[in-house]
């Protein structure tokens, strides 16, 4: 994926939370972002996805601006899962799944309940493709989002902190499933707090501080951070 970022500034009322960032990454599949609670992670993330189009500065996420021209296109070819599972509450998994493909895919029917049953068994979660998301595990639950936001084949996936509302076993779960995204080839964008898991799976990182990045590069370069922030961040 390539992201061009040019004097990216967004304020809340008064508050400024993101602070004329520019920034360019080429040709990684798989960003992270990291910094402490409040820094701006997710709202550059939203910004990134489209869910939230800036006043001030430009984006551009592979060669393409986002804008509210092109917004609804823009959307249609990426997938988004947060922090909190968005499934239907009334719908099965199974359900929730199918409803994606053929109504965004405008897949018939039988095709969509073979890519179902597909994803389902690709991810471990055919035991639970018949419950609505309160009879399942909030782990289980997350999983099944991340299934649904891949199931129409995005270019590129965003994930805003997928395992925050999750206790420690369930946040496994959660990240094995990411690592498996990584594995089948998808590029995607997250945010976490899990140092060891973001090493496991980003190519790329960018550390931010009070609405700036402070630091950004290759994975690698967490084993020796330029700046006492980060440094102090990655041995907390």
């Amino acid at each position: 994926m390539n992201i061009d970022i040019k004097n990216l500034s967004v304020f809340y009322d008064q508050n400024e939370v993101i602070k004329d960032i520019s920034l360019s990454i080429n040709d990684v599949k798989v960003i992270g972002i990291i910094g402490e609670s409040g820094c701006g992670k997710s709202t550059l993330l939203r910004h990134l996805s489209g869910i939230e189009v800036a006043s001030g500065g430009t984006i551009y996420v592979n060669g393409r601006e986002i804008n509210r021209d092109n917004l609804r296109e823009y959307q249609s070819r990426i997938g988004v899962v947060f922090q909190h599972h968005s499934l239907f509450p009334h719908l099965s998994v199974r359900e929730n799944i199918e409803l994606i493909l053929t109504k965004i895919k405008k897949m018939d029917k039988t095709e969509a309940v073979d890519l179902t049953n597909k994803l389902l068994d690709d991810f471990h979660l055919r035991e639970q493709g018949d419950k609505i998301p309160s009879k399942i595990s909030g782990g289980q639950a997350q999983r099944a989002s991340i299934v649904r936001a891949i199931a129409t084949n995005p270019e590129l996936l965003f994930l805003d902190e997928p395992t925050a509302a999750l206790d420690p076993l369930l946040t496994e779960e959660v990240l094995n499933t990411i690592l498996e995204l990584k594995r089948k080839g998808s590029e995607f964008i997250f945010i976490t707090h899990e140092m060891d898991f973001l090493k496991k799976t980003a190519d790329y990182f960018i550390f931010m501080n009070e609405g700036i990045v402070i630091e950004s590069g290759n994975i690698e370069r967490l084993e020796n951070p330029k700046t006492e922030l980060l440094k102090k961040f990655v041995n907390r």
